[in-house]
C-alpha cells in the first residue's frame, strides 16, 4: 500500500465503512411490547397519591439503578437537562445566586443556572482531565456563591477531594453533572453522589439511553423529595405531602415514560460491558500514541475509572510540524465518508468556550432587561475572551476526540486510526504545506468536513 497521505492522492487506509453503534436488541423489542400490550405507557399523575411516582416501569428502573451503585435515591427524568435543571432548583438556588460552571461543556449544565436567577459564573478548566479546576474554582467564589457544578466530561472523573474540601470549607452546595460517565468510580465511589445530588444522560449518543431521558442520584432524603416534587407539578402536592418550605416547589412534566424505562431496564444491564470493550480499545489506543511526538495522552489516576464516552488527547501543532485543524483533516480522509458523528474518526476542538456565545456576551437570557445578571445591580460579570485561558487553548488548538472508541468496533479497527495517524504525521510537513498553497481550493479543503462537537448533547 501508498503511504502517500490520502488527501494529497494517496490511497487510504481504509475502504470499509466503521461498524455504525446499534443499540437496541430484542431485549429492548421484546420490553416494549410487553409494555404496549399493557396499555399503560405512563402511570403519572400530577398530585399526591400512588402514581406520583410513575408506573411499575419506571420505580423498576429507578430501583435498579440505585441498587447498581448503591445510590439511595434515583429519580428519572425525561431528559439530563430537566435533571440539572432540578437538580439547581432542588438545593434551593435563588435569583442573583452564582453558580460555578465549566465553560468546557454542553450548554445547558451552565444555562439551567438561569432558570432560577442563577448566574453562571465560569471557572477554567485543568489541562489534564478537562474538568474544573479546584485551585480556579475557588478563585471565583465569592459571598453569593451557592453552587458548584462538576462535569465529568468525556467520561472522565474531576478532582472530587479537592472539590469536596472547597465546598465544605465555603458551605456550597455540588451538582454533578455525570451525563458522560455512567458507572465511573472515583476511589470506590461512584460518581453522581459524591456531591450532593447528581446524575446522568440517557439521550442517543451517550452509553445507554431510552431516546431521551436521564437519572438523577443523591443520598439526600429532602433533596430526592424535592427533586421528584419539581420533576412532576409539586405545586399539587405541598398540602398533602405538608411541605412548609414552598420554594422551588412548582413543578413541570420532567417524567419518563413506561416504554422508556423499559428500554432503561435493559440498557443498564448492558452497560458494564459496554464500557469494558471501550477501556480495553482505550487502553491500546493510548498505547500507541504516547510512543507519538506531538501527541499527549490521557491518563487516568490511581483508583479512578472512565468511561470513555469520547477519547480525548492534546495535540502540539509545533512539535507535530501541522496544524490541528490539518492533522485532523488529513486523518479522516484515510478514512471512507462517515455515516454519522459516531463514525468520525477524529474531531477538533469540542465546544467553543460558553462564555463567548452571545446570551453571555449580551447578557440577554430571560426577557429582554438582563435577568437575571442585572439581579446584583453591584457587580458587573465579565464574560471576555481570555477569562479562561485552558479551556480556550484547548477549543483554539489543542483538544483532538475520537468518537469511534466505542462498541461494536474492535482493536483491528483502531489499529487502521493508529496507522493513518502515524502516516499523517510522518508527512506531517508535506501535507501542511501543500494545504496552505490550496487555502482556497475546494478540491482540497472543502472536500474533507471538518467536525466540531458543538452539537453532541
Amino acid at each position: 500500500m501508498s503511504n502517500k497521505p490520502a488527501i494529497l492522492g494517496g490511497i487510504p487506509v481504509r475502504s470499509k465503512p466503521l461498524t455504525t453503534r446499534k443499540t437496541m436488541g430484542d431485549e429492548e423489542k421484546k420490553a416494549v411490547l410487553e409494555v404496549m400490550e399493557s396499555d399503560t405507557l405512563s402511570a403519572f399523575i400530577g398530585g399526591p397519591g400512588a402514581f406520583f411516582e410513575g408506573g411499575e416501569k419506571v420505580q423498576e428502573f429507578e430501583k435498579m439503578w440505585a441498587n447498581k451503585y448503591g445510590f439511595k435515591h434515583a429519580i428519572s427524568v425525561n431528559s439530563w437537562t430537566s435533571g440539572l435543571m432540578i437538580a439547581v432548583g432542588a438545593i434551593g438556588i435563588e435569583p442573583g445566586d452564582e453558580i460555578i460552571c465549566s465553560p468546557y461543556t454542553m450548554s445547558a449544565s451552565a444555562t439551567v443556572a438561569l432558570f432560577y436567577g442563577g448566574i453562571p459564573v465560569f471557572a477554567d478548566v485543568d489541562p489534564n482531565n478537562f474538568c474544573l479546576d479546584p485551585t480556579s474554582i475557588e478563585s471565583k467564589i465569592t459571598p453569593r456563591t451557592k453552587a458548584i457544578i462538576i462535569v465529568h466530561l468525556f467520561g472522565g472523573v474531576a478532582d472530587m477531594d479537592a472539590i469536596m474540601a472547597i465546598a465544605k470549607k465555603h458551605n456550597i452546595k455540588v451538582i454533578e453533572d455525570a451525563a458522560q460517565a455512567p458507572g465511573v468510580f472515583y476511589k470506590n465511589k461512584p460518581v453522581g453522589a459524591i456531591g450532593d445530588i447528581g446524575g446522568f444522560s440517557l439521550n442517543f449518543h451517550k452509553h445507554i439511553h431510552t431516546g431521551e431521558g436521564g437519572m438523577l442520584v443523591t443520598n439526600d432524603d429532602d433533596l430526592a423529595l424535592r427533586s421528584k416534587l419539581i420533576r412532576n407539578h409539586g405545586e399539587n402536592c405541598i398540602e398533602a405531602m405538608e411541605i412548609e418550605d414552598l420554594s422551588n416547589t412548582i413543578g413541570g412534566n420532567y417524567r419518563l415514560t413506561e416504554l422508556q424505562s423499559a428500554i432503561g431496564i435493559e440498557q443498564l444491564k448492558k452497560l458494564d460491558a459496554i464500557i469494558k470493550l471501550r477501556t480495553e480499545l482505550a487502553e491500546y489506543f493510548t498505547s500507541e500514541l504516547e510512543q507519538l511526538e506531538g501527541i499527549t495522552t490521557f491518563q487516568t489516576k490511581p483508583n479512578t475509572t472512565h468511561a470513555y464516552y469520547i477519547y480525548p488527547f492534546k495535540f502540539d501543532q509545533k512539535k507535530a510540524g501541522m496544524t490541528r485543524n490539518q492533522f485532523v483533516k488529513a486523518v479522516n480522509a484515510e478514512f471512507p465518508q462517515a455515516e454519522g458523528f459516531e463514525s468520525v474518526p477524529l474531531v477538533e476542538g469540542y465546544v467553543k468556550p460558553l462564555y463567548l456565545a452571545p446570551l453571555y456576551q449580551r447578557q440577554i437570557a430571560i426577557g429582554k432587561n438582563g435577568f437575571p445578571f442585572t439581579v446584583n445591580s453591584d457587580v458587573k460579570y465579565d464574560y471576555s475572551k481570555g477569562i479562561c485561558p485552558v479551556t480556550e487553548r484547548l477549543y483554539e488548538s489543542e483538544m483532538v476526540l475520537s468518537p469511534i472508541i466505542r462498541d461494536p468496533l474492535s482493536i483491528d479497527d483502531i489499529k487502521d486510526l493508529v496507522q493513518a495517524i502515524k502516516k499523517t504525521l510522518e508527512h506531517a510537513k508535506e501535507i501542511s504545506n501543500v494545504l496552505k498553497s490550496k487555502i482556497n481550493s475546494t478540491d482540497v479543503l472543502d472536500s474533507i468536513s471538518t467536525v466540531n462537537a458543538t452539537n453532541i448533547k
